[in-house]
């Protein structure tokens, strides 16, 4: 990021009245992809969003408090290479994100972000972990709510994680018997249908599709996502979700 541009933004929002520290965090989260190596992140950036979203002042709380879960998530998910780091990421995440739905219970965006830790989070300490946390119950109540207070955020995000929770959810009689597949493979579809469908949800999607036997289909999304252009806004995100799709397209021939 050309640090001029990133002056001019300090000294535009010092002379408006806007904290300075928070836009200055979303210039550095804006360039969070730069110096990247494949789905390697450099830490430069990220770091130095966090460490400005920290400074932001209490008036712009929560919207700081949104921008640092992505800041974790995405730190957790292509800038730490450890299972040690990841976790301490990923704890980050999933503290900030309990601490803030309890003061901002009707943002959907903290609720959002929060599972996108948690969910995380539960990768990198396995099912044991996620099992006695009751990983699958919570990502089930949030996402419910998300879809209550705003169906939209994030296109679709609540039917997206609603979704993805019944597809990633075993299926335990008498402990934990409501994950479905049916049901994965009908809130994936709202989400894939509400605003612009996101990598992320044509790969859970397309997986989904298969485990019901809708084999073609799933095998059209795959080889569809992998012929887009990655984006501006999300490249790294993006890029690891076209690998996703490929090696699965290569496990199902």
């Amino acid at each position: 990021m050309n640090k001029i541009i990133l002056i001019i933004i300090v000294c535009i929002s010092f002379l408006f009245g806007v904290d300075s520290s928070f836009q200055a965090g979303v210039s550095f989260y804006d360039a969070r992809s730069e110096n990247s190596n494949g789905l390697v992140a450099n830490s430069i950036q990220i770091d130095q969003a966090i460490n400005e979203f920290k400074k932001v002042s209490q008036d712009q709380e929560l919207d700081a408090g949104i921008y640092l879960l992505r800041c974790y998530y995405f730190k957790g998910k292509f800038v730490e290479q450890t299972e040690k780091n990841k976790k301490i990421i990923f704890n980050l995440g999933k503290g900030l994100g309990e601490e803030l739905i309890q003061k901002y219970p009707n943002s959907a965006a903290v609720r959002y972000w929060y599972l996108a830790n948690l969910g995380s989070w539960a990768e990198v300490y396995g099912l044991f972990a996620a099992a006695k946390e009751g990983v699958s119950d919570l990502m089930r109540n949030h996402s419910k709510k998300i879809i209550e207070l705003d169906p939209n955020y994030w296109n679709g995000g609540g039917h997206f994680m609603l979704g993805a929770v019944h597809y990633k959810s075993p299926y335990i009689p008498f402990i934990l018997s409501w994950p479905k597949n049916d049901k994965a493979v009908k809130y994936l579809t709202k989400a894939f249908d509400t605003g612009k469908s996101t990598p992320a949800q044509i790969v859970y999607l397309s997986r989904a599709l298969y485990k019901d036997g809708q084999i073609n289909k799933a095998k059209d999304l795959l080889t569809n996502l992998i012929a887009m252009p990655l984006s501006e806004d999300e490249p790294t995100e993006d890029l690891e979700q076209q690998t996703a799709a490929k090696e699965y397209l290569s496990d199902w021939k």
